[in-house]
């Protein structure tokens, strides 16, 4: 005997037929004759589909009439997004007097979106519902739970389904990404973000990259996220540089993966990269990279003089018969990124006579050997013009009287110590020495450490004692922008140990000092550091220092509206000092499995406790 068909399956396949022929009539042919008859076919089909189903239901048994309620209900769910679609197309466009997307923009969009929605209801359970139906149809009863169960999977798939689509289409039309992975992408800093709000001429960003890149979607979101800064002056462009040959060659650009700030006639290129994995460093310090150009195509260069041949802190490890201190050079480099011409100023160079005038700040760096009477003259005097002077002095050094006098400083050369709150380098008492703190001013000069509330403490590797003279100049501001903590002593006989005489007090690690300007002068700014450690390599590193560094000279060079934190999303290793990692051993030896096996324990007593008793009795 030969299997019976499934009753219902050929009038489904026939419905989805038809749906299938609107499909065709509308979306491919999409026009004429042909288009008129397969969509009007297609109608008709599936309509006399559901009228052969009513039909064949009043003549079947009780079980299968309630199978085919179900199916007949699916069938109308598809014919509602039928009529939602030809709604949204010629019918509406009769009922309104025109295209729905023209004269009911919202509703165009609504029925766009409900037809699909409402067809995926419809056929998903449906398809579930008639293989239900046909692994049955030799039982000699239908088991409607077995099609409920069918019907409600069907129904929980297509709401997923359609739930999926338009948590997508939302995304995608409020352009939002979230990234759950452990690298990130580095978004725009405050201080990137301060530099494009105050452009004053229109700046152009032109990616380069290859349609779908993953590389090429991370810059674009970062530089999306940057142009809400200045949208009027900030813009930015994608281009496949195969695609564009022409242009890229004007921009100096020869392959994709490429980024161009460009102002003008000047451009800063870049390179990111096109594959992911070799792409990772340059997007975890993408703000870094993008703040060094932007400030080289935005902001003017401005020179920066070191002073040279007293013993300053060099470039490079010193020369034999130099004490062994550590170099600036990383400090140096720092000031580059800036923008910044970094150029010696010793009696060689004109320091004898005067300072040069394109000098945007003087630094004076560790020097241990006396300037010249004529050369301390030549700072004073520019000094009164309104210079800028960064001065970080050595307890080994000289005192700098001449210059320190008019800005109300003195330099006693005592070393600080402290023996509560310090850096533990070489585990020796001379430790104490290695001075540490996060008490900050609110001045402009320490902006981003006083926004970082404590998080960023500054290393002093060697401070000496600095006090302030009373009364000051007249017309002279100070700030003690960076106070040593409390518990600190200027350490007169050096044991290192807070001896009689020796006042505990918080004493002054950095000051600012300002002249206002006056007689067409322009201000007159200093920053005076107790120790020239802080910006020495190794130790300008430290977040802490390296935001002192560069919000010093931003302040001196009048810069301190872009001063903030750059965003980096580079790893941090984890260091922990000798006691937490004993801590941590004795937590995971011994703790963690104790702790284990006293939950089991107790877990175990309670079921003991609620197993229930034999009860008593048995065979006689």
């Amino acid at each position: 005997m030969s299997a019976r068909p499934a009753r219902g399956l050929p009038v489904t396949l026939a419905f989805v037929g038809g749906l299938l022929a609107v499909f065709i009539g509308e979306r491919i042919l999409g026009v004429g004759t042909g288009r008129v008859l397969l969509s009007g076919a297609g109608v008709a089909v599936a309509v006399g589909a559901v009228a052969w189903r009513w039909a064949r239901r009043r003549s079947a048994s009780a079980d299968r009439r309630t199978v085919d309620g179900w199916v007949l209900g699916l069938y109308g769910v598809g014919l509602a997004a039928l009529a939602l679609y030809f709604l949204q197309a010629d019918v509406g466009a009769v009922l309104l007097g025109g295209p729905v997307a023209r004269v009911a923009p919202r509703l165009a969009v609504i029925l766009a979106a409900l037809f699909p929605a409402l067809l995926a209801c419809g056929l998903v359970p449906l398809a579930l519902v008639e293989a239900a139906s046909a692994a049955m149809e030799r039982a000699p009863v239908l088991e409607t739970g077995r099609a409920r169960s069918a019907l409600y999977s069907g129904l929980g798939m297509a709401f997923v389904l359609v739930f999926a689509f338009a948590s997508m289409y939302v995304a995608t039309q409020a352009n939002a990404t979230w990234d759950l992975s452990y690298f990130r992408t580095a978004k725009p800093g405050d201080s990137t973000r301060k530099v494009v709000r105050g452009l004053n001429e229109p700046l152009q960003v032109t990616l380069f990259f290859p349609p779908a890149n993953e590389v090429g979607e991370a810059v674009g979101q970062y530089f999306r996220d940057l142009s809400v800064e200045s949208p009027q002056l900030f813009s930015v462009e994608r281009l496949d540089q195969a695609v564009e040959p022409a242009r890229a060659r004007t921009l100096g650009v020869t392959n994709n993966g490429t980024v161009v700030l460009t102002r003008g006639d000047r451009k800063e290129p870049f390179t990111v990269g096109l594959e992911l994995d070799r792409a990772r460093g340059q997007l975890q310090r993408l703000d870094q990279e993008v703040q060094k150009r932007l400030l080289t195509v935005a902001r003017p260069r401005r020179v920066i003089y070191f002073t040279a041949g007293h013993g300053e802190r060099a470039e490079t490890r010193p020369v034999p018969g130099e004490p062994p201190r550590p170099p600036v050079s990383q400090l140096k480099e720092m000031l580059r990124a800036q923008n910044v011409d970094v150029r010696p100023l010793g009696a060689a160079e004109g320091l004898g006579n005067e300072v040069p005038g394109d000098a945007a700040v003087v630094v004076v760096l560790g020097a241990t050997r006396d300037f010249l009477p004529e050369e301390l003259t030549a700072l004073r005097e520019y000094l009164g013009r309104g210079g800028r002077l960064w001065l970080a002095l050595e307890p080994e050094g000289p005192d700098f009287q001449q210059l320190l006098a008019p800005l109300g400083l003195k330099y006693l050369k005592t070393p600080l110590a402290n023996d509560q709150v310090f850096f533990r380098v070489s585990r020796q008492q001379s430790d104490r020495g290695n001075l540490g703190t996060a008490s900050y001013s609110s001045h402009p000069s320490v902006t981003t450490l006083s926004a970082l509330a404590g998080q960023a403490p500054v290393a002093f590797l060697g401070a000496g004692a600095m006090e302030q003279v009373q009364p000051l100049p007249n017309g002279l501001l100070q700030d003690i922008s960076v106070r040593a903590h409390g518990a600190t002593f200027a350490d007169a006989n050096g044991d290192f140990m807070p001896d009689a005489g020796e006042m505990r007090r918080p004493w002054p690690l950095v000051v600012a000092v300002e002249a206002p300007a006056a007689a067409g002068k322009p201000a007159m700014r200093a920053v005076v550091m107790a120790d020239a450690d802080a910006v020495s390599d190794g130790v300008v590193t430290n977040m802490g220092n390296a935001y002192l560094a560069a919000d010093t000279l931003r302040w001196l060079t009048g810069e301190e509206a872009i001063s903030g934190a750059v965003s980096s999303e580079e790893d941090v290793p984890i260091q922990h000092t000798r006691e937490q990692d004993v801590a941590w051993f004795y937590v995971t030896v011994f703790l963690a499995p104790a702790l284990v096996l006293a939950v089991g324990f107790v877990t175990t007593r309670r079921r003991g406790r609620r197993a229930p008793r034999p009860v008593a009795g048995g065979e006689r």
